[in-house]
């Protein structure tokens, strides 16, 4: 037996060489959540679902109305001279007039609730349809207000995405056929945009001289300042333990992000400098388990339950649930909390309400990361979920959409639906164009309530965009993109679709005080 003195007689236990390693520590990320998206606990479903379109039409027309005027006051055409018509019913053949309205999409290929009704055809989430558009001319866009409809017909709008609940100006005339020929037509265009820190005044006052002009270019390591601050983004992570292929990057993304897997000089200089991460949807997998079963030369079971009548269930369907997935991300949010703050935002496949806004995922979901929320407030009942001013927890758990406000830029995300359900109303990759389009709009989620689901608002409609964010970014998306728009007063908004993870294993960096944009790719070798 060997005792400790002869131990560190020998020698072999011995001061390293050396100055000891530096002990880094990550810097405080400024960040103050809004609660725009936030329901209360109980919400009726009552009432119609036309209100919400009211409700936009009346917020964003002043302003579609105002660009109109700016833009066709005065302006004469075949000598005939241009005027406003207060609703779409007062169109008068032949007369050069422009007015302002909702888009509707007639579609053959758009899901209909109705005809759901009529062949007992019940869903539990939204149509998986590829696109609405046929492409064989059978689409029709309409313009509609409170008093009546009219078609909408001409080469302009072939030079504009169009998509039903977004407000537009059109110039034109009315054919014979009864149909608005436009010949112009207009948005809102971006908001006013806020200045930085203008939520966080009374905490930290802006310095001008620091503020940095956002560039159309790529995260540059030549030009990062050191000093500055990143915001991780992630979407798609689809915890899942049917699907295993990508098992190692998910380890090795926990490793890069809590700097075990780099050197001490990397960690030094870019990790502790990550504040900050936000998942964008999807960190669930809906995968059957089925799926991860190796189908058997001949299964008795399968074959004879193929042939058996399918009962039709309602409700909640205990055999159906498998709590691994939702364990595999409280384990994988637990090992991160300690080190770094987190938002989540609820995604399509995430165990939250399937209509938009969507609300956060539940904390029983979470046992082991829910000890980083805040505490719940005093009271009970529909009290504890009226939002307040409370400082938020390491853990965030948001709505999807979600707006706040981080080192002073306002940021809106979601988790990729809204930019989804527009895509398929459109013959277009151009996903950024569309984010861009919806910017323009004033309206995050357009097509709710027509095709994306969302509740039946009554009083207020929170998807119209009130103040232009700096930083608008979509989860869930195929690939990585991000550009930089402008708009007529000076704003500046800095796009990104972040990718979804298990599809591209890629993260992506945001420095906080350039807005510029830098893709980590996450490979196991």
């Amino acid at each position: 037996m060997v005792t400790l003195d002869e131990v560190l007689g020998s020698g072999l236990l011995q001061k390293p060489s050396g100055d000891a390693p530096e002990a880094l520590q990550r810097q405080i990320t400024n960040y103050k959540p809004l609660h725009t998206f936030k329901l209360e606990k109980t919400r009726p479903y009552q009432q119609q679902y036309a209100d919400i379109y009211f409700l936009r039409l009346t917020k964003i027309r002043p302003a579609v109305e105002a660009a109109a005027s700016a833009a066709w006051e005065g302006t004469v055409l075949g000598g005939e001279k241009v005027k406003r018509v207060e609703r779409v019913l007062d169109v008068r053949q032949g007369e050069l007039c422009w007015v302002a309205g909702t888009v509707y999409m007639d579609m053959p290929l758009k899901p209909s609730i109705l005809e759901d009704v009529s062949k007992d055809r019940w869903i539990s989430a939204p149509t998986s349809v590829g696109h609405y558009y046929s492409g064989n001319g059978e689409d029709s866009v309409m313009l509609e207000d409170d008093s009546g409809r009219i078609r909408l017909v001409g080469n302009a709008l072939q030079n504009h995405f169009m998509v039903t609940g977004c407000i537009v100006a059109v110039m034109g005339t009315e054919n014979a056929n009864g149909e608005f020929e436009v010949i112009d037509l207009l948005f809102a265009e971006l908001p006013p945009q806020p200045e930085r820190w203008s939520l966080s005044k009374g905490k930290k006052e802006a310095d001008s001289s620091e503020d940095v002009e956002m560039m159309d270019a790529s995260f540059s390591r030549q030009s990062h300042k050191p000093s500055s601050k990143k915001i991780a983004l992630v979407s798609g992570l689809e915890f899942s333990n049917a699907d295993t292929s990508y098992a190692m990057e998910l380890n090795l993304l926990l490793e890069y992000l809590l700097g075990e897997a780099l050197d001490p000089s990397v960690q030094r200089d870019e990790l502790s400098h990550i504040t900050r991460l936000i998942i964008a949807g999807n960190s669930i997998s809906t995968t059957a388990a089925e799926q991860a079963k190796p189908a058997a030369a001949f299964d008795t079971t399968t074959v004879t339950n193929k042939f058996q009548p399918q009962i039709k269930k309602y409700g909640y369907d205990s055999s159906s649930y498998n709590p691994v997935p939702s364990q595999l991300l409280d384990s994988f949010l637990s090992d991160l909390l300690p080190t770094m703050p987190v938002t989540l935002l609820p995604g399509a496949l995430d165990p939250a309400n399937a209509s938009y806004p969507q609300q956060p995922i539940h904390p029983a979901m979470f046992p082991q990361s829910r000890t980083y929320m805040p505490p719940p407030k005093a009271g009970a009942g529909k009290d504890r979920d009226v939002p307040g001013e409370e400082e938020p927890g390491w853990f965030d758990n948001v709505t999807n959409p979600w707006e706040g406000e981080i080192e002073g830029w306002r940021v809106l995300g979601t988790g990729g639906q809204n930019l989804d359900d527009v895509f398929k109303y459109v013959e277009s990759e151009d996903r950024l164009g569309m984010m861009e389009a919806m910017c323009r709009w004033r309206c995050v989620a357009p097509t709710a309530p027509d095709t994306l689901w969302s509740y039946p608002f009554q009083e207020d409609e929170p998807f119209v965009i009130k103040e232009c964010p700096h930083l608008f970014f979509v989860g869930c998306q195929p690939e990585f993109g991000t550009k930089v728009i402008h708009g007529p007063d000076g704003q500046a908004v800095r796009l990104i679709a972040v990718p979804s993870f298990s599809e591209t294993r890629e993260v992506v960096l945001v420095d906080t005080e350039t807005l510029d944009v830098e893709r980590v790719k996450i490979v196991a070798e």
